[in-house]
């Protein structure tokens, strides 16, 4: 049969049965939609929406590569006292009463006057918390051993040793002129600085972290040392208050040489030991609520977080304007593909990208519950202007229509996909009392105020959607601290004072309320000098005297290395300060809603908001996918901290292979904290 033969029923076919043609052709045509863009979709993260990354990381984020060489000089001392009380044995072999013998010792020299034997005392009390890793022969001796000194320097009250010598620190006004006077700030500057901050982030990052194998007095020593971060006992104020007069006092240009990755790491790290992550906030919501005799939580929100994606961001406009022009293209070529097709050639036409959709648009496409048929009518050809962009004109969609629509994926693969938003919905009193003082006035004229329960003289209609929107009524605890704030303003003599419970948010917030603005201040100064496309000022604060090392890098090799640990360094510190604001908004919240709304005021009049979108002001993708670590013979450290290079030096006891060498792998969660920030906000 000829070609010609076949033209004529194929357009009195297309001309008798339009209608029902045009449906399939939609088919179609959604179809290559879809199939356009998941081809043009963001490749997915692999990032875990939690509190902190496993603990390996989490310390090994506390060093930079230029303090590669410290390691070693921690070992050295305290080998070199150890020898004197040990006789020869190791660390790991000797009893435990002689341990805590040691650590007494060690205790006693640092009240010694001399600065340099106080200093080399802190080295080897930071290496008995490093986990005598010269002795170990694997990373979980190193972890357990660590694990075991850090209970026991708290339990001798090393912690509370190291607190007053961090404050003769603070204080120390000569080291601070010294600072000011130097032309650039190195390491050497903060020595004794980032040893104690170093130790006491030791401690509480491990004793933070529970494990299964805890035995019941190191849970009992958590419980203490967490009350005792949480209480007022360091001259009247928490441990965290401390930490943010270092913070304001480095961004007010007064001590320039303090560590502030350091600061900021132990900072976020106490206030997620006092206050608790995100598990236990979810543990306090519920408990509040049963307090109040509210209904419980409807949904889990940490968990539907996690089950999200973890970046979807939109295409730039410069990828917009190429689709659009391979659209033209495309349906210029369509139009000559049915040209040709009249003459005999193949009228299927080529799929063309569409424009990119938003993440969000991936529940509505795999709903299981939507009607096709609802999508037909909205995505109807006849409205004109008001359809999707990128619509074909009626001569493209005839051709289309010609082949016959794929077979849809089964169901199974469409149930994880929630209908609409991923979240459940929630409706206020106020939302229905609006609802029906509209809708009040539409049919009857007048309205009752906040009855909510009267629908005489309404249609039916009205009826099914009152009766939607108090199923998913939900009441806050926020709203009812507001109505509890409206009684005591209202009936202040009556109902007397409100009894505030003295939790570990309420005394933080006590604490940080005189100075809230320059706390607030100072760390978004620290996350602006951090962000990756700010530009170097004269007047704006220096956050690298604790990465850059004394004598500038004179080789390529050096000056790779440093670049690499200074960018790590600036994502440590987004990472610090974006989860220490987020994790105070959503603890302000729960203990009161009103203390949230000063924090987030503040954040606001600092100009939080065109901060965080200076960090969006980037190619995403490309931040995220950045790995600011060495390649791997420079990665000299071991998981979390573990330098095996130094088991080369010939007083080494175990032996060393490069098979054994381990590379530190850092994450960096900088810009989930800076998102989550951002919806907070």
């Amino acid at each position: 049969m000829q070609a010609e033969d076949l033209e004529v029923p194929l357009l009195n076919n297309l001309n008798d049965n339009g209608g029902r043609l045009r449906s399939k052709g939609k088919d179609v045509f959604k179809e290559q939609q879809k199939e356009s863009e998941n081809s043009m979709e963001s490749p997915n993260l692999e990032f875990e929406y939690g509190d902190t990354d496993t603990l390996t990381v989490e310390l090994s984020e506390l060093y930079s590569y230029t303090e590669e060489p410290e390691f070693a000089l921690n070992r050295d001392y305290f080998e070199e006292d150890f020898k004197s009380h040990a006789r020869g044995r190791r660390w790991i072999d000797v009893s435990a009463e002689e341990r805590r013998a040691y650590v007494m010792r060690l205790l006693d020299a640092l009240e010694v006057t001399d600065r340099d034997k106080r200093l080399k005392v802190s080295r080897a009390i930071l290496y008995l918390a490093q986990g005598v890793f010269d002795e170990c022969d694997a990373e979980a001796d190193v972890l357990r051993w660590s694990r075991r000194n850090v209970f026991l320097l708290y339990d001798m009250g090393i912690f509370t040793a190291l607190l007053e010598l961090l404050s003769m620190e603070i204080d120390n006004n000569q080291a601070c002129s010294s600072a000011l006077r130097k032309p650039a700030i190195s390491l050497a500057d903060s020595t004794e600085l980032r040893v104690l901050l170093s130790i006491m982030y030791l401690m509480v990052e491990t004793v933070r972290v529970q494990t299964d194998d805890d035995n019941p007095e190191w849970r009992a020593t958590r419980e203490a040392f967490k009350n005792e971060l949480g209480a007022p006992l360091y001259n009247g104020e928490p441990f965290a208050l401390l930490l943010f007069s270092m913070v304001t006092k480095f961004c007010s240009m007064n001590a320039p040489h303090f560590p502030m990755k350091k600061v900021l790491l132990l900072l976020w790290k106490t206030i997620l030991f006092t206050l608790g992550g995100f598990e236990e906030l979810q543990e306090m919501k519920m408990r509040g609520r049963e307090r109040l005799n509210l209904p419980p939580l409807p949904e889990d929100s940490i968990k539907v977080v996690r089950a999200m994606r973890a970046a979807s961001p939109p295409a730039s406009a410069m990828e917009l304007i190429e689709q659009q022009q391979q659209q033209k293209r495309g349906r210029r070529s369509r139009r000559s593909a049915f040209v040709d097709s009249l003459e005999g050639d193949s009228p299927f036409p080529k799929k063309q990208p569409l424009v990119k959709q938003d993440s969000l648009d991936t529940y509505n496409e795999r709903d299981p519950f939507k009607n096709d048929d609802v999508r037909d009518e909205e995505e109807d050809p006849e409205d004109g202007d008001g359809g999707m962009e990128g619509e074909v004109d009626p001569l493209d969609r005839d051709v289309i229509i010609q082949p016959p629509p794929p077979p849809l994926r089964p169901p199974a693969e469409r149930v994880n996909f929630p209908k609409g938003l991923p979240w459940a919905p929630k409706v206020r009193e106020k939302d229905i009392e609006h609802f029906l003082e509209n809708s009040r006035n539409k049919f009857i004229g007048f309205t009752l105020g906040n009855d909510t329960e009267t629908l005489v003289g309404l249609p039916r209609p009205i009826h099914e959607s009152v009766k939607t929107l108090k199923q998913h009524k939900y009441v806050s605890i926020a709203e009812v601290q507001m109505k509890r704030e409206e009684e005591l303003q209202q009936c202040p003599l009556s109902l007397g004072e409100e009894e505030v419970d003295e939790t570990p948010a309420e005394m933080l917030y006590l604490g940080m309320l005189p100075n809230l603005s320059q706390y607030v201040i100072a760390l978004l100064k620290l996350l602006l000098a951090a962000a990756p496309t700010s530009k170097a000022k004269t007047d704006s604060i220096n956050i690298l005297a604790d990465v850059l090392p004394e004598e500038m890098p004179i080789t390529v090799l050096q000056s790779m290395k440093l670049g690499i640990d200074v960018n790590r360094h600036k994502e440590i510190i987004v990472k610090a300060i974006s989860a220490l604001l987020l994790l105070l908004l959503k603890h302000l919240k729960l203990n009161h809603v009103y203390q949230f709304e000063i924090v987030s005021q503040h954040l606001v009049f600092a100009n939080c908001i065109p901060l965080i979108l200076k960090f969006f002001n980037q190619n995403i993708m490309s931040y995220i996918s950045a790995k600011n670590r060495p390649i791997s013979p420079l990665c000299v450290f071991c998981a979390a901290y573990v330098f095996w290079i130094f088991r080369t030096a010939p007083s080494t006891k175990c032996p060393s292979s490069p098979q054994r060498a381990w590379k530190l792998e850092t994450t960096t969660s900088s810009v989930g904290g800076i998102c989550s920030l951002a919806s907070t906000c």
